[in-house]
């Protein structure tokens, strides 16, 4: 595996990005413009080599796409509950559109409206939370039979107790994962029935910044997405609009 100097990384990364069209080496992966552009700089994957350097990730994106891009899992508090599983599954899930007898719960819910099922992520400062919230007044009518059925199991007041994510664990993992990130752009073609990427803008990433991630929530950029059926839960991720990671750092360096 190769060991790079920041410096050395960005040379790299300014020599790919010179080498024009790419052919995509993981053709049938759906990362496969993450993985190609990892095994053209000789590393592992989501494992930049930066010796005595703080954490640093790698992130890959086309341009002009709309795919939300995954920042992290994350569970919501009480964890203790298994919240997912044992409460927004059973007591708010839905018939599975595909398989009989499971139930589903998939939502990917913003902080600036209610989805169509009166769920929406509410950021509390003064509690120092993100909380999901629950309006069943602002339910639309093509899901009262299912709001029929919550009123059955549950009732249709305020989630009690609420999923939440406190502002320190949050921090903690998100400045984890996301401290320093070198961002990368690409334009994307298909040649001779072959996946092409061209790796067009780079951007250093430094000092991720909780204000700019609550703003970010409050905004609707950054979504809470859930994905459960019966049995199976495909963990709560933090994604991101398309373009708006430069928005959560606190310095944004563009190579030219």
């Amino acid at each position: 595996m190769e060991l790079y100097s920041k410096e050395d990384l960005i040379k790299k990364l300014k020599w790919i990005r010179n080498e024009g069209w790419i052919a995509n080496r993981r053709p049938g992966n759906v990362g496969g413009i993450g993985n190609t552009l990892e095994d053209l700089l000789g590393i592992e994957e989501n494992n930049l080599p930066i010796p005595n350097a703080a954490e640093w990730e790698l992130k890959c994106q086309r341009i002009g796409t709309s795919s939300l891009t995954t920042l992290f899992h994350m569970e919501p508090s009480p964890r203790a509950v298994r919240f997912v599983p044992n409460i927004l599954l059973p007591l708010y899930g839905w018939e599975h559109q595909s398989i009989s007898d499971e139930m589903s719960f998939r939502q990917t819910i913003n902080g600036l409206s209610r989805t169509d099922r009166g769920f929406k992520v509410v950021v509390d400062h003064e509690a120092r939370k993100i909380l999901i919230s629950f309006d069943a007044d602002t339910v639309a009518e093509r899901h009262f039979g299912w709001l029929e059925s919550v009123e059955r199991r549950v009732g249709l007041g305020e989630l009690n107790p609420q999923p939440y994510w406190g502002f320190d664990d949050l921090f903690h993992k998100a400045g984890t994962k996301l401290l320093n990130c070198f961002y990368i752009r690409a334009e994307v073609k298909r040649e001779e029935r072959r996946e092409c990427f061209w790796y067009k803008e780079i951007m250093v990433l430094q000092g991720f910044r909780l204000e700019n991630f609550l703003k970010a929530i409050e905004e609707g950029f950054v979504l809470v997405d859930f994905d459960a059926r019966s049995g199976h839960n495909h963990g709560t991720k933090f994604r991101l609009r398309q373009d708006r990671l430069p928005d959560l750092y606190e310095d944004v360096t563009n190579i030219d």
